[in-house]
């Protein structure tokens, strides 16, 4: 059986959960909670040397590491990818674009506000980190203005990546009002068949978010 060391609230992983639940795969789920140093003990650190979530380690001990690397390791075969190759491609362009043009800025806008003190130093890159994070907003809301999803003429694995942290968004202070086609896709996500919605933060969490808006 697949086993994911995974922290729930982490869009990186819960990307994986959802993919999976869609699949109906059975899977084995280690909550494994980087915010308190638990991806840096010597026996994680044995398996993923970079310390982070998700991890992948299949039945015969083989271990895969990359939230989007893993995705696509996963959707191998299924629905959610293509078997064209340039729809494929289409789709991995759409998950490196998440990775590094919308995550770095969303997820860690994200992160700042949840799981920082008020008076941490990091707050002063909101500013900058909502700018950059409604670029790429933007962006997804001009191709989905004339396509309903990202993988292809139907949702996979690019809807995926992007869902994750695009669901949670506001949690990091962007307001989505302003962008009514990408709204439309989050519903359309939202009602595909074994949608498995994020598990909401600790309450701790949620209080520093509800104070950082």
């Amino acid at each position: 059986m697949t086993t994911i060391h995974g922290y729930s609230p982490s869009g990186n992983c819960h990307k994986l959960r959802l993919l999976l639940e869609q699949l109906g795969r059975p899977y084995r789920w280690i909550e494994t909670d980087s915010s308190r140093g638990e991806t840096r003990t010597p026996q994680y650190l044995a398996l993923n040397p970079n310390g982070k979530v998700p991890m992948l380690v299949r039945e015969d001990g083989g271990v895969l590491v990359e939230s989007n690397a893993i995705l696509y390791y996963l959707a191998e075969g299924s629905a959610f990818l293509s078997d064209d190759p340039w729809m494929r491609a289409q789709a991995l362009s759409w998950m490196f674009f998440e990775q590094y043009s919308h995550e770095p800025f969303i997820a860690v806008g994200r992160f700042i506000c949840g799981w920082t003190p008020l008076d941490s130093p990091r707050r002063v890159e909101l500013p900058w980190l909502r700018e950059r994070g409604h670029q790429a907003l933007a962006v997804m809301e001009r191709h989905l203005a004339a396509h309903e999803w990202f993988s292809g003429p139907r949702y996979g694995v690019a809807d995926i990546a992007l869902y994750a942290y695009t669901g949670v968004a506001e949690d990091g202070g962007f307001d989505l009002a302003p962008y009514p086609a990408l709204r439309a896709w989050l519903g359309r996500v939202r009602a595909t068949p074994g949608f498995l919605p994020m598990p909401p933060p600790a309450p701790e969490n949620a209080a520093l978010i509800a104070a950082s808006r």
